[in-house]
């Protein structure tokens, strides 16, 4: 439907909860720090591994089954997503390779990338890559309309718990402050901003447990859930 409108999609996927439950599994700690896992060298093989091995395919195999054509990729692939260290193997992204990733969408492909980035040398684990952040990034560098982050509430809310369906910068510091916008969605609402400062149109926060939820943010004049300009 997506691309019947015109519109080309590039998929950037998480994998927190799988990748706490093999970490647990396989008794490894694991901490967070303002919403990002801190990981290890320990972990980042685990990371990758869920990640790139099984999330990632999943996802491919089903857009693949639907009739899309969809290609699993991550960081390390031609290197086009490079990172220094943030704390431990969580990593910072250093550079994009828009370039690359704009030819395989004008093959008309759908990249479904698995946030891992490549490291500065042959041996290098490479860096786990929170997702909003990286999905930020890409969207930056690929030049994109609107970048849209599905997560599994209504979008942004307010001490009520009521939905805010818009949000600049200031009011985002103000809620940030305020202990409103707190946990894992700080790293979404300033991966968001951080997209529209870099020349992105619009950034979304919306429900994807809600059928059809990125045609009904996009398509609709109401929108679903909170649009940060």
């Amino acid at each position: 439907m997506l691309y019947m409108v015109g519109i080309k999609p590039v998929i950037v996927h998480g994998g927190g909860k799988r990748i706490t439950e093999i970490l647990g599994a396989l008794n490894i700690k694991t901490e967070f720090k303002d919403g990002i896992r801190v990981t290890t060298e320990e972990s980042i093989k685990i990371a990758e591994m869920v990640l790139s091995g099984e999330i990632n395919k999943e996802i491919v195999n089903m857009l693949n089954q639907h009739g899309a054509k969809a290609i699993g990729i991550n960081g390390k692939d031609m290197s086009f997503m490079k990172a220094k260290s943030l704390v431990g193997y969580t990593g910072e992204i250093t550079s994009i390779d828009g370039v690359f990733l704009n030819k395989l969408l004008s093959e008309n492909l759908i990249p479904v990338i698995a946030p891992i980035a490549a490291g500065d040398s042959p041996t290098h684990p490479g860096f786990n890559i929170n997702a909003d952040t990286a999905a930020s990034e890409i969207a930056a560098a690929i030049n994109a309309k609107r970048v849209i982050f599905l997560t599994d509430t209504p979008g942004v809310l307010d001490k009520e718990g009521k939905l805010i369906s818009s949000l600049n910068k200031d009011e985002i510091e103000k809620l940030k402050n305020d202990g409103t916008i707190a946990g894992g969605m700080i790293p979404k609402v300033d991966a968001a901003l951080s997209a529209v400062e870099k020349g992105v149109e619009k950034a979304h926060i919306i429900d994807g447990r809600i059928e059809h939820s990125i045609l009904l943010e996009l398509l609709t004049s109401e929108g679903i859930g909170t649009e940060i300009k």
